[in-house]
C-alpha cells in the first residue's frame, strides 16, 4: 500500500508539473463559481446543495466504482491541482486522500475531512483496508448534517463574499435532512421489530440513529463472500427472526443477497449506498425510499 501510494505521489507531482503552467492553479472558473473537487456522489450532492450556483463540483471516483477498491491514477486527481476546496469523506474511506493533497502542490487549496465531528463507530473487524472506523457515515441523517455543515465552513472560507448564501442554503439543506429524520424516528419508534439484513455492512449509522440493527450477508465492507457457515447462520437468524426482505446493493454482490433470500424464502429489494449516482434520484430521495423499505419490512 505504501508503495501504491509513493508511486501516485511522484507520478501526480509529475503530471501536475506539466499541467501548471495551462492551469496557473485558478482557482475560479470563467464565469466566477468556486471549483471544488469531491471523491464521490453523496459529497457532490451535499456541495451542491450548500454552494448552489456558485460552485463548479468534479467528482474523482467515477459512477459505477466501489469507492472502497478505488485506486486513483494521477490523471484522476489533476483537478486538485486547480480546486480551491477538496472534500474527502475520511474515516479511512479514501485512503489515498492525503497524499493526493500533498502531491498536488496547491497552497490555495482547502481539504476538508467531511467527518470531522461525527461520533464514530468502531469497527472490531474491519480490514486494514479502512482502519478502525466504520466511514459510511453519509447514510446517517444525522452525520450527513454534520458533513453539509462542515463543506459549509470550507466554502466560507474559500469565498467568504457568498458566506450568506453558502449558510442559507445550508441551512435550508439541514432543515429537510432533519424533516425526514424526524418522519421516521417516529416510525421506525412505534414498531416492535428494529432489526434488517442487507448484503453490504454499511448501515451502522443510519441504525444508530434510528435504534436499528442490521445483519450483513457479507463480512466485511464488500470484501469477500461469507463462508458456508456464515451463511447457515445467517440463514437461521432470518428463519427465526421472521425476515421476509434482503436487501442488496449493486455493487456489493447482489448474487449472495439473492442466494439467502432463496434459502429463506424472502424477497429481495435494492438498497441505495449512495456512493454513485442511482436512477436519476437525489440524496434525499434515495434516503426517503431506503428508510421506506426499511420501515415497511420491519412493519
Amino acid at each position: 500500500m505504501f508503495k501504491k501510494i509513493t508511486t501516485l505521489a511522484l507520478c501526480l507531482s509529475m503530471l501536475l508539473g506539466f499541467t501548471a503552467c495551462v492551469a496557473q492553479n485558478s482557482d475560479k472558473t470563467a464565469d466566477g463559481k468556486l471549483k471544488v473537487s469531491v471523491t464521490f456522489n453523496a459529497l457532490y450532492e451535499f456541495t451542491k446543495a450548500v454552494g448552489g450556483d456558485k460552485v463548479e463540483v468534479s467528482t474523482v471516483i467515477p459512477d459505477g466504482i466501489e469507492p472502497h477498491d478505488f485506486e486513483p491514477k494521477a490523471q484522476d486527481l489533476v483537478a486538485l491541482s486547480q480546486a480551491q476546496v477538496f472534500v474527502y469523506n475520511g474515516l479511512g474511506m479514501e485512503a489515498w486522500a492525503a497524499d493526493a493533497i500533498a502531491a498536488a502542490g496547491n497552497s490555495k487549496l482547502i481539504a476538508v475531512d467531511a467527518s470531522t465531528g461525527v461520533s464514530t463507530i468502531t469497527e472490531s473487524d474491519n480490514t486494514a483496508a479502512h482502519g478502525q472506523y466504520d466511514p459510511h457515515i453519509w447514510l446517517s441523517l444525522k452525520c450527513a448534517e454534520t458533513e453539509v455543515s462542515n463543506i459549509k465552513d470550507a466554502l466560507i472560507k474559500a469565498d467568504s463574499a457568498n458566506k450568506d448564501f453558502y449558510e442559507a442554503n445550508c441551512s435550508e439543506y439541514t432543515e429537510k435532512l432533519e424533516s425526514l429524520y424526524n418522519d421516521y424516528s417516529g416510525k421506525f419508534s412505534s414498531i416492535e421489530k428494529k432489526s434488517f439484513v442487507t448484503g453490504h455492512a454499511a448501515f451502522a449509522y443510519l441504525c444508530r440513529d434510528f435504534g436499528l440493527s442490521q445483519k450483513s450477508v457479507e463480512d466485511v465492507f464488500a470484501e469477500g463472500e461469507p463462508s458456508a457457515k456464515q451463511l447457515t447462520e445467517l440463514a437461521e437468524y432470518c428463519k427465526s427472526s421472521g425476515v421476509t426482505t434482503i436487501f442488496a446493493e449493486e455493487m456489493a454482490s447482489p448474487e449472495v443477497s439473492q442466494t439467502l433470500a432463496g434459502a429463506v424464502g424472502a424477497k429481495v429489494e435494492t438498497i441505495y449506498t449512495i456512493d454513485s449516482a442511482e436512477d436519476g434520484l437525489t440524496y434525499l430521495e434515495r434516503m426517503e425510499d431506503n428508510l421506506s423499505k426499511i420501515y415497511d419490512s420491519m412493519s
